[in-house]
């Protein structure tokens, strides 16, 4: 997993709540277990018409958000189904940071597995950045060591995130990469256990 500690980039206001994870990656697109691939079909059916062409009133379809790295979004994100394909396909396409007032419980966890950093702010401070972004092009830096938001002007907004998940995320360790970093005292309980 790669290592978070400081991410800057191009604000994507996504001003909708309860974003469900059908929509982020809807279910005919979950063929596969490979983690890569999933950022064209990242909001398919409101980013595509019906005849497959891209829908040029939605926000990923617009020239000033293509290149967009941080999601901004109203409360309530990634409810639904328990799919990690949502969390791919935000990676996929280029998302490293989720900002909301709240997040669904799963796709919380889902988030830290993977390596994309979810930060929950206040609504109104969320309402503002997303009317920030929708007028104007808007560039946040997310500084993981320091936990704050700022636009590197007026903007500097803390936020809070579980120390041991901070962690992980700072050291690019996933679950499994946490766990091997206590193999020596594993192996010596498991010798120690042998001998009883």
């Amino acid at each position: 997993m790669e290592r978070f500690l400081v991410h800057s980039g191009t604000v994507v206001p996504l001003d909708r709540a309860n974003v469900d994870t059908d929509q982020l990656t809807p279910k005919e697109f979950l063929k596969g277990t490979e983690r890569t691939g999933y950022g064209k079909v990242l909001m398919y059916n409101w980013r595509y018409l019906s005849d497959g062409q891209p829908n040029p009133d939605f926000v990923l379809n617009q020239p000033q958000y293509r290149a967009g790295a941080i999601l901004v979004a109203g409360r309530n994100f990634g409810c639904g189904s328990s799919r990690e394909h949502a969390v791919w396909a935000l990676q996929d396409y280029g998302f490293r940071v989720i900002i909301a007032p709240t997040f669904a419980d799963i796709f919380y966890n889902n988030c830290f597995k993977s390596g994309l950093l979810p930060i929950s702010l206040p609504e109104a401070t969320v309402d503002w950045l997303l009317q920030q972004a929708k007028t104007t092009e808007t560039f946040l830096t997310v500084d993981l060591q320091h936990c704050v938001v700022t636009d590197g002007q007026t903007f500097h907004e803390p936020f809070q995130v579980d120390p041991d998940r901070r962690e992980a995320l700072m050291q690019g360790l996933d679950e499994i990469g946490m766990t091997l970093r206590y193999v020596q005292a594993i192996e010596a309980f498991e010798a120690r256990r042998a001998m009883m």
